[in-house]
Protein backbone atom coordinates (compact mmCIF):
# COMPACT_ATOMS: atom_id res chain seq x y z
CA UNK A 1 0.00 0.00 0.00
CA UNK A 2 1.63 3.19 -1.20
CA UNK A 3 0.97 6.68 -2.46
CA UNK A 4 2.76 7.00 -5.81
CA UNK A 5 3.94 10.24 -7.40
CA UNK A 6 4.83 10.08 -11.09
CA UNK A 7 7.76 12.42 -11.75
CA UNK A 8 9.03 10.73 -14.92
CA UNK A 9 11.05 13.16 -17.01
CA UNK A 10 10.74 15.99 -14.49
CA UNK A 11 14.03 17.97 -14.35
CA UNK A 12 15.74 18.22 -10.98
CA UNK A 13 15.03 21.95 -10.70
CA UNK A 14 11.26 21.23 -10.78
CA UNK A 15 11.56 19.06 -7.68
CA UNK A 16 11.52 21.66 -4.94
CA UNK A 17 12.86 20.79 -1.47
CA UNK A 18 12.34 23.64 0.96
CA UNK A 19 10.81 24.39 4.38
CA UNK A 20 7.42 26.06 4.62
CA UNK A 21 6.21 28.11 7.59
CA UNK A 22 2.57 27.45 6.68
CA UNK A 23 3.08 23.68 6.43
CA UNK A 24 5.00 23.67 9.72
CA UNK A 25 2.28 25.73 11.42
CA UNK A 26 -0.24 23.16 10.16
CA UNK A 27 1.89 20.39 11.71
CA UNK A 28 2.10 22.29 15.01
CA UNK A 29 -1.67 22.88 15.09
CA UNK A 30 -2.20 19.19 14.40
CA UNK A 31 0.08 18.36 17.36
CA UNK A 32 -1.92 20.74 19.56
CA UNK A 33 -5.23 19.29 18.36
CA UNK A 34 -4.18 15.61 18.45
CA UNK A 35 -1.39 15.37 21.09
CA UNK A 36 -1.89 11.61 21.51
CA UNK A 37 -0.42 11.15 18.03
CA UNK A 38 2.85 12.71 19.20
CA UNK A 39 3.95 11.42 22.63
CA UNK A 40 7.54 12.50 22.01
CA UNK A 41 6.54 16.16 21.78
CA UNK A 42 4.68 16.34 25.10
CA UNK A 43 6.98 18.99 26.57
CA UNK A 44 6.87 21.13 23.44
CA UNK A 45 3.08 20.76 23.22
CA UNK A 46 2.72 21.90 26.81
CA UNK A 47 4.87 24.97 26.14
CA UNK A 48 2.95 25.91 22.99
CA UNK A 49 -0.43 25.26 24.61
CA UNK A 50 0.53 27.55 27.50
CA UNK A 51 1.48 30.27 25.00
CA UNK A 52 -1.82 29.97 23.12
CA UNK A 53 -4.03 32.89 24.23
CA UNK A 54 -7.28 31.78 25.82
CA UNK A 55 -9.33 33.62 23.20
CA UNK A 56 -7.75 31.48 20.44
CA UNK A 57 -8.52 28.12 22.05
CA UNK A 58 -12.13 27.93 20.75
CA UNK A 59 -10.90 28.63 17.21
CA UNK A 60 -8.30 25.86 17.48
CA UNK A 61 -11.15 23.42 18.06
CA UNK A 62 -13.61 25.03 15.65
CA UNK A 63 -11.18 25.02 12.72
CA UNK A 64 -10.04 21.49 13.58
CA UNK A 65 -11.35 20.11 10.28
CA UNK A 66 -8.33 21.79 8.69
CA UNK A 67 -5.65 19.96 10.66
CA UNK A 68 -6.85 17.27 13.08
CA UNK A 69 -7.08 13.77 11.60
CA UNK A 70 -6.49 15.20 8.12
CA UNK A 71 -5.07 18.45 6.82
CA UNK A 72 -6.33 20.76 4.12
CA UNK A 73 -4.29 20.73 0.92
CA UNK A 74 -3.84 24.50 0.93
CA UNK A 75 -1.72 24.16 4.11
CA UNK A 76 1.03 22.62 1.95
CA UNK A 77 2.35 25.24 -0.51
CA UNK A 78 3.73 23.85 -3.74
CA UNK A 79 5.96 26.96 -3.92
CA UNK A 80 6.92 27.77 -0.29
CA UNK A 81 7.67 31.39 0.58
CA UNK A 82 10.10 32.85 3.14
CA UNK A 83 7.39 33.88 5.59
CA UNK A 84 3.90 32.91 6.66
CA UNK A 85 2.16 36.06 5.48
CA UNK A 86 3.35 35.58 1.89
CA UNK A 87 2.15 31.97 1.88
CA UNK A 88 -1.24 33.06 3.22
CA UNK A 89 -1.40 35.65 0.43
CA UNK A 90 -0.99 32.77 -2.03
CA UNK A 91 -3.82 30.91 -0.31
CA UNK A 92 -5.99 34.02 -0.65
CA UNK A 93 -5.59 33.77 -4.43
CA UNK A 94 -7.51 30.49 -4.50
CA UNK A 95 -11.13 30.87 -5.52
CA UNK A 96 -13.85 30.00 -3.02
CA UNK A 97 -14.71 26.67 -4.60
CA UNK A 98 -11.13 25.44 -4.45
CA UNK A 99 -10.60 26.69 -0.89
CA UNK A 100 -13.84 25.19 0.42
CA UNK A 101 -13.21 21.88 -1.33
CA UNK A 102 -9.80 21.67 0.35
CA UNK A 103 -11.12 22.80 3.74
CA UNK A 104 -13.86 20.16 3.83
CA UNK A 105 -12.05 17.39 1.98
CA UNK A 106 -9.81 16.01 4.71
CA UNK A 107 -12.67 14.05 6.27
CA UNK A 108 -14.49 12.72 3.23
CA UNK A 109 -14.32 9.15 4.53
CA UNK A 110 -17.45 8.13 2.64
CA UNK A 111 -16.77 5.68 -0.21
CA UNK A 112 -17.06 5.78 -3.12
CA UNK A 113 -16.07 9.43 -3.38
CA UNK A 114 -17.43 11.46 -6.30
CA UNK A 115 -15.08 12.18 -9.20
CA UNK A 116 -14.85 15.81 -8.15
CA UNK A 117 -15.18 17.06 -4.60
CA UNK A 118 -17.08 20.34 -4.70
CA UNK A 119 -19.25 21.02 -1.64
CA UNK A 120 -20.28 24.40 -3.03
CA UNK A 121 -21.65 23.06 -6.32
CA UNK A 122 -22.65 19.45 -5.69
CA UNK A 123 -25.55 18.84 -3.23
CA UNK A 124 -24.48 15.22 -2.66
CA UNK A 125 -20.92 16.26 -1.83
CA UNK A 126 -22.28 19.03 0.41
CA UNK A 127 -24.27 16.52 2.46
CA UNK A 128 -21.28 14.18 2.74
CA UNK A 129 -19.06 17.03 3.89
CA UNK A 130 -21.60 18.12 6.50
CA UNK A 131 -22.09 14.55 7.72
CA UNK A 132 -18.33 14.12 8.12
CA UNK A 133 -18.12 17.44 10.01
CA UNK A 134 -21.00 16.47 12.34
CA UNK A 135 -19.16 13.28 13.22
CA UNK A 136 -16.27 15.44 14.46
CA UNK A 137 -18.36 17.44 16.89
CA UNK A 138 -20.84 20.33 17.12
CA UNK A 139 -18.24 23.08 16.79
CA UNK A 140 -16.82 21.56 13.61
CA UNK A 141 -20.30 20.97 12.21
CA UNK A 142 -21.33 24.57 12.84
CA UNK A 143 -18.13 25.81 11.24
CA UNK A 144 -18.65 23.64 8.13
CA UNK A 145 -22.13 25.10 7.74
CA UNK A 146 -20.73 28.64 8.00
CA UNK A 147 -18.02 27.83 5.45
CA UNK A 148 -20.68 26.75 2.97
CA UNK A 149 -22.90 29.74 3.73
CA UNK A 150 -20.24 32.47 3.68
CA UNK A 151 -16.83 31.21 2.46
CA UNK A 152 -15.24 34.65 2.29
CA UNK A 153 -15.92 35.47 5.93
CA UNK A 154 -14.63 32.13 7.17
CA UNK A 155 -11.52 32.32 5.02
CA UNK A 156 -10.71 35.67 6.61
CA UNK A 157 -11.32 34.24 10.11
CA UNK A 158 -8.91 31.37 9.43
CA UNK A 159 -6.26 33.76 8.12
CA UNK A 160 -6.56 35.97 11.21
CA UNK A 161 -6.30 32.92 13.46
CA UNK A 162 -3.15 31.65 11.74
CA UNK A 163 -1.49 35.07 11.96
CA UNK A 164 -2.50 35.36 15.63
CA UNK A 165 -0.86 31.96 16.29
CA UNK A 166 2.25 33.24 14.54
CA UNK A 167 2.38 36.27 16.82
CA UNK A 168 1.54 34.36 19.99
CA UNK A 169 3.89 31.36 19.78
CA UNK A 170 4.61 29.97 16.32
CA UNK A 171 6.98 32.76 15.29
CA UNK A 172 9.34 31.71 18.07
CA UNK A 173 8.96 28.04 17.16
CA UNK A 174 9.72 28.75 13.50
CA UNK A 175 12.82 30.80 14.30
CA UNK A 176 14.10 27.90 16.38
CA UNK A 177 13.49 25.07 13.92
CA UNK A 178 13.96 26.84 10.58
CA UNK A 179 17.81 26.74 10.46
CA UNK A 180 17.87 22.94 10.83
CA UNK A 181 15.12 22.53 8.24
CA UNK A 182 16.94 24.81 5.79
CA UNK A 183 20.11 22.76 6.29
CA UNK A 184 18.18 19.54 5.69
CA UNK A 185 16.61 20.93 2.50
CA UNK A 186 19.95 22.24 1.19
CA UNK A 187 21.60 18.87 1.71
CA UNK A 188 18.82 17.04 -0.13
CA UNK A 189 18.96 19.51 -3.04
CA UNK A 190 22.69 18.95 -3.44
CA UNK A 191 22.15 15.17 -3.41
CA UNK A 192 19.32 15.49 -5.93
CA UNK A 193 21.40 17.60 -8.31
CA UNK A 194 24.34 15.22 -8.05
CA UNK A 195 22.56 11.84 -8.12
CA UNK A 196 19.10 12.38 -9.58
CA UNK A 197 15.81 11.25 -8.05
CA UNK A 198 17.37 8.12 -6.56
CA UNK A 199 18.76 10.37 -3.82
CA UNK A 200 15.22 11.02 -2.56
CA UNK A 201 15.03 7.45 -1.30
CA UNK A 202 17.57 8.28 1.41
CA UNK A 203 15.23 10.81 3.00
CA UNK A 204 13.29 8.07 4.78
CA UNK A 205 13.02 4.30 4.90
CA UNK A 206 9.34 4.85 4.05
CA UNK A 207 10.17 6.44 0.67
CA UNK A 208 10.95 4.30 -2.35
CA UNK A 209 12.17 5.41 -5.76
CA UNK A 210 11.76 3.55 -9.03
CA UNK A 211 14.38 5.37 -11.06
CA UNK A 212 13.58 3.44 -14.24
CA UNK A 213 9.91 4.50 -14.21
CA UNK A 214 10.45 7.85 -12.52
CA UNK A 215 8.03 7.09 -9.69
CA UNK A 216 8.31 8.06 -6.04
CA UNK A 217 6.41 5.83 -3.58
CA UNK A 218 5.50 6.75 -0.01
CA UNK A 219 4.62 3.90 2.32
CA UNK A 220 1.05 4.60 3.44
CA UNK A 221 -1.99 2.57 4.47
CA UNK A 222 -3.96 3.67 1.40
CA UNK A 223 -3.27 3.41 -2.31
CA UNK A 224 -3.28 6.78 -4.08
CA UNK A 225 -1.59 8.27 -7.13
CA UNK A 226 -0.47 11.76 -8.05
CA UNK A 227 0.91 13.14 -11.28
CA UNK A 228 3.84 15.52 -11.02
CA UNK A 229 4.89 15.41 -14.66
CA UNK A 230 3.26 18.73 -15.48
CA UNK A 231 4.73 20.88 -12.73
CA UNK A 232 7.04 18.70 -10.66
CA UNK A 233 6.58 18.22 -6.94
CA UNK A 234 7.57 19.78 -3.62
CA UNK A 235 9.12 18.12 -0.58
CA UNK A 236 8.83 19.96 2.73
CA UNK A 237 10.92 18.86 5.74
CA UNK A 238 9.18 19.18 9.09
CA UNK A 239 10.26 19.29 12.73
CA UNK A 240 6.81 18.49 14.12
CA UNK A 241 5.43 16.20 11.44
CA UNK A 242 6.60 12.81 12.76
CA UNK A 243 5.31 10.16 12.46
CA UNK A 244 3.12 11.46 9.63
CA UNK A 245 4.20 11.70 6.02
CA UNK A 246 1.50 13.85 4.49
CA UNK A 247 0.98 13.82 0.72
CA UNK A 248 -1.08 16.20 -1.41
CA UNK A 249 -2.38 14.01 -4.22
CA UNK A 250 -5.79 15.47 -5.12
CA UNK A 251 -6.39 16.21 -8.82
CA UNK A 252 -5.66 19.82 -9.68
CA UNK A 253 -3.01 20.24 -6.97
CA UNK A 254 0.71 19.84 -7.51
CA UNK A 255 2.01 16.89 -5.47
CA UNK A 256 3.53 17.90 -2.13
CA UNK A 257 5.14 15.65 0.47
CA UNK A 258 5.75 16.87 4.00
CA UNK A 259 8.19 14.49 5.66
CA UNK A 260 9.73 14.33 9.15
CA UNK A 261 13.25 15.69 8.97
CA UNK A 262 15.53 12.82 10.06
CA UNK A 263 17.03 14.72 12.98
CA UNK A 264 13.55 15.31 14.40
CA UNK A 265 12.22 11.75 14.12
CA UNK A 266 13.09 9.89 17.36
CA UNK A 267 12.27 6.33 16.27
CA UNK A 268 13.22 3.95 13.46
CA UNK A 269 10.74 4.01 10.60
CA UNK A 270 9.00 0.74 9.72
CA UNK A 271 7.24 0.13 6.43
CA UNK A 272 3.79 -1.45 6.47
CA UNK A 273 5.17 -4.78 5.23
CA UNK A 274 7.83 -4.82 7.97
CA UNK A 275 5.25 -4.14 10.67
CA UNK A 276 3.02 -6.87 9.20
CA UNK A 277 5.96 -9.32 9.29
CA UNK A 278 6.60 -8.62 12.96
CA UNK A 279 2.98 -8.90 14.01
CA UNK A 280 2.57 -12.09 11.98
CA UNK A 281 5.72 -13.58 13.51
CA UNK A 282 4.44 -12.93 17.03
CA UNK A 283 0.93 -14.21 16.26
CA UNK A 284 2.05 -17.87 16.20
CA UNK A 285 1.71 -19.42 19.70
CA UNK A 286 4.91 -21.49 19.50
CA UNK A 287 6.98 -18.54 18.27
CA UNK A 288 5.57 -16.49 21.12
CA UNK A 289 6.72 -19.18 23.57
CA UNK A 290 10.18 -19.09 22.04
CA UNK A 291 10.21 -15.32 22.48
CA UNK A 292 9.34 -15.65 26.16
CA UNK A 293 12.33 -17.95 26.59
CA UNK A 294 14.70 -15.80 24.53
CA UNK A 295 13.67 -12.70 26.48
CA UNK A 296 15.30 -14.31 29.52
CA UNK A 297 18.62 -14.91 27.79
CA UNK A 298 20.36 -16.45 24.74
CA UNK A 299 19.56 -20.04 23.76
CA UNK A 300 20.60 -22.43 21.01
CA UNK A 301 18.24 -24.21 18.68
CA UNK A 302 18.85 -27.46 20.56
CA UNK A 303 18.06 -25.89 23.93
CA UNK A 304 14.77 -24.50 22.64
CA UNK A 305 13.90 -27.91 21.17
CA UNK A 306 14.52 -29.59 24.53
CA UNK A 307 12.66 -26.95 26.53
CA UNK A 308 9.55 -26.98 24.36
CA UNK A 309 9.71 -30.60 23.23
CA UNK A 310 9.74 -29.95 19.50
CA UNK A 311 12.21 -30.99 16.82
CA UNK A 312 15.28 -28.93 16.06
CA UNK A 313 14.23 -28.40 12.40
CA UNK A 314 10.87 -27.03 13.56
CA UNK A 315 12.62 -24.65 15.94
CA UNK A 316 14.91 -23.50 13.11
CA UNK A 317 11.95 -22.74 10.84
CA UNK A 318 10.26 -20.59 13.50
CA UNK A 319 13.48 -18.80 14.44
CA UNK A 320 14.03 -17.97 10.77
CA UNK A 321 10.64 -16.23 10.68
CA UNK A 322 11.40 -14.24 13.83
CA UNK A 323 14.85 -13.27 12.60
CA UNK A 324 13.56 -12.21 9.18
CA UNK A 325 11.06 -9.98 10.99
CA UNK A 326 13.90 -8.26 12.85
CA UNK A 327 12.99 -9.59 16.29
CA UNK A 328 16.04 -11.77 17.05
CA UNK A 329 19.77 -11.23 17.44
CA UNK A 330 22.08 -14.17 16.75
CA UNK A 331 25.70 -14.72 17.79
CA UNK A 332 28.13 -17.55 17.12
CA UNK A 333 29.77 -19.19 20.14
CA UNK A 334 32.29 -21.66 18.73
CA UNK A 335 30.31 -24.50 17.18
CA UNK A 336 26.98 -23.11 18.33
CA UNK A 337 24.73 -20.21 17.35
CA UNK A 338 22.72 -18.60 20.12
CA UNK A 339 19.62 -16.47 19.72
CA UNK A 340 18.17 -13.80 21.95
CA UNK A 341 15.21 -11.48 21.65
CA UNK A 342 15.92 -8.00 20.33
CA UNK A 343 14.41 -6.16 23.29
CA UNK A 344 14.74 -2.74 21.64
CA UNK A 345 12.78 -3.89 18.59
CA UNK A 346 10.07 -5.42 20.78
CA UNK A 347 9.89 -2.46 23.14
CA UNK A 348 9.28 -0.06 20.27
CA UNK A 349 6.76 -2.25 18.47
CA UNK A 350 3.66 -0.74 20.04
CA UNK A 351 4.65 2.83 19.21
CA UNK A 352 5.77 1.77 15.72
CA UNK A 353 2.34 0.27 15.17
CA UNK A 354 0.83 3.63 16.06
CA UNK A 355 3.36 5.39 13.80
CA UNK A 356 2.52 3.20 10.79
CA UNK A 357 -1.22 3.61 11.35
CA UNK A 358 -0.75 7.38 11.58
CA UNK A 359 1.66 7.80 8.71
Amino acid sequence: MVTSVDIAGVPADRIRITPSPLAELGAVLHVLGEPQHHPDTAAAVATMAAALPAELAPDLEEFGLLWDSGRADFLFPSDPRPNLREELDDVDRLDDERWVAAALAAHRAVSPAPRTWSPLRDPTVRQRALAAARARGPRQAAWAERVLADPAAERERVRRFLLACDSAFFGAVWRRVRPALVEEANRRRVDLAREGIGALGRISHAIGVDTARGVLTIDKLQDQTADGRGGGMTLIPSAYGAPHMTVVYAPGWLPVLQYPAPGWNPRPVLRVDELDARLTALAHPLRLRFCRTLARGPHTTGELADLWRVTAPEVSRHLAVLKAAGLLISARRGRYVTYRLDMEACTGLGQQLVDVLGR
